[in-house]
């Protein structure tokens, strides 16, 4: 049972961030595009994190947070994109959708491991 799931249309990407996240005492799972993200986060109730890419095929981040918020009924769940992305808008389109943070890459493990961890219940909070 994974407690982070990682969705980004790179593989080069997704193993990168999954990698550092497994070497780090998280349980990971990827996730090629918003679709296949939600088909995970349905078969595994023990995701507490998603680290998700903005621009992917298929169906991209912001898209997929919606579902995961009103299709999906989590509210639980810490939506978290992962994304080259830094514009005012689409920062006010996930908040109000639910996503919980934003991290523009390229991705700096080394800053975001403890907040990372707090929102996954892994550190003391």
């Amino acid at each position: 049972m994974a407690n982070v799931l990682v969705v980004d249309d790179s593989s080069t990407m997704r193993e990168i961030v999954a990698s550092f996240l497994s070497k780090n005492g998280f349980e990971v799972a990827v996730a090629t595009d918003g679709r296949d993200g939600l088909a995970q986060l349905r078969q595994d109730p023990g995701i507490r994190l998603v680290l998700s890419d903005i621009n992917m095929p298929n169906m991209d981040g912001l898209t997929m947070a919606e579902k995961i918020r009103s299709e999906l009924g989590n509210q639980e769940v810490r939506i978290v994109m992962l994304t080259t992305e830094d514009n005012v808008e689409m920062r006010e389109r996930g908040r109000a959708i639910g996503v919980t943070g934003w991290i523009v890459k390229p991705f700096r493990g080394d800053v975001v491991l403890g907040p990372l961890k707090k929102l996954c219940g892994l550190a003391p909070g």
